[in-house]
């Protein structure tokens, strides 16, 4: 180790752990690293999804290199599946390209992108992943802090805002939830499918105010 520069292993990074999910590596922000995004992922069970289908279209506009580094995934790209053994190079340059990846437990995939000419900042979703460690510990007040002290700097971060409206129902708080979520669905479509099945928004989804596709 140095001042001018560091020697680790992937699973030193320490990984967020979210039970029946993928292991998050958190490689950027660990190493400080400035100039790019780079993170990781490892599989916990055979058949799970490593890389959460998704494109850049809406969100950071990211040129991303995928890199399976141990065993073997499935990577989807356009809905047309493709085998990608370890060593496999999967470069999408295209934001609009929907990419994803399913592995097998072991399977590790290195993710790196930035959006071209622009000087990288580190994206909402990655500035929010800290208030995610609380859903481990459910210490929602926390959670619901620090999601507002980044909305504070970010307000027009559609995935703070959905996160936060998660972290205020799990802690009760129906009609602050009901609004935030609200807010959350204008800002993209995907929070309004996410919303209709995820757990954390559970105790809210019976209101006649939530929103419905």
């Amino acid at each position: 180790m140095s001042a001018r520069y560091t020697v680790v292993a992937l699973d030193e990074l320490g990984p967020h752990e979210t039970e029946g999910q993928a292991r998050w590596h958190t490689i950027r922000r660990t190493l400080d690293i400035r100039a790019f995004g780079m993170n990781a992922w490892s599989a916990t069970e055979d058949g799970q999804q490593v890389i959460g289908e998704h494109d850049e279209v809406d969100g950071e506009q990211h040129e991303e290199v995928y890199v399976v580094v141990s065993d073997h995934a499935t990577f989807t790209l356009d809905g047309e599946p493709f085998d990608a053994p370890a060593g496999t190079l999967v470069h999408v340059p295209d934001p609009a390209v929907k990419r994803g990846a399913v592995g097998t437990k072991g399977t590790a995939i290195l993710a790196v992108g930035a959006k071209p000419g622009v000087a990288f900042e580190p994206s909402p979703w990655e500035r929010t992943a800290d208030a995610l460690a609380f859903w481990q510990t459910e210490e929602w007040d926390k959670a619901i802090a620090l999601l507002e002290e980044h909305l504070a700097e970010s307000p027009d971060s559609g995935v703070t805002v959905y996160n936060l409206a998660c972290a205020l129902a799990r802690a009760g708080r129906r009609e602050q939830a009901l609004a935030r979520i609200r807010e959350a669905v204008t800002t993209e479509d995907r929070f309004l499918e996410l919303a209709q099945t995820d757990d954390d928004l559970a105790s809210i989804r019976d209101d006649p105010s939530f929103p419905r596709p």
